[in-house]
């Protein structure tokens, strides 16, 4: 296995990401939206980190973009985990594991209560690693167009109050 690290993604991974996220959605048959659901990708700075979250990506020796998972907020205490995708050729391999015990730890870090998601069901590997992490399936006022499910797991808190 290759050795792999995280970053930071800036605007200037735009383009990059970009062709990550929609690769990954079209290999799965599904298609981008980036004029709604995907437009957070237009400027990820202020997307993410304006607001108070974060995007990171998974880049292998070469330097090229093998994967992403940001965390958006949506109130003070609850954020979205938006675009974790991996490349075709690091699937399997127990990056999405990775990420996703990242991206939580980060949600903590940033004292969310909350982390919640969408997906659409034909991402059973995803679907499969998020209830094995204990994400609860609920039903949302509104699912983003190519969503179908959408799920949420409360954090424990990172600090304890002294009395």
């Amino acid at each position: 296995m290759q050795n792999h690290f995280l970053r930071r993604a800036t605007n200037h991974d735009r383009a990059d990401v970009e062709r990550l996220v929609f690769t990954a959605l079209a290999e799965h048959g599904l298609k981008p939206d980036p004029s709604a659901t995907d437009s957070d990708l237009h400027d990820i700075e202020k997307s993410y980190f304006a607001r108070g979250g974060t995007f990171e990506l998974l880049v292998n020796e070469s330097g090229h973009i093998v994967g992403s998972v940001g965390l958006c907020p949506t109130t003070d205490s609850i954020c979205e985990l938006r675009k974790m995708y991996l490349a075709a050729e690091v699937r399997g391999q127990g990056w999405g594991r990775r990420l996703l015990e990242h991206a939580l730890a980060r949600a903590a870090e940033l004292e969310f209560r909350r982390v919640i998601l969408e997906t659409a069901s034909v991402l059973r590997a995803a679907i499969a690693l998020y209830e094995r992490y204990g994400f609860q399936r609920y039903s949302p006022e509104h699912l983003a167009a190519r969503a179908d499910a959408a799920y949420y797991l409360d954090l424990k808190p990172t600090k304890t109050v002294e009395q």
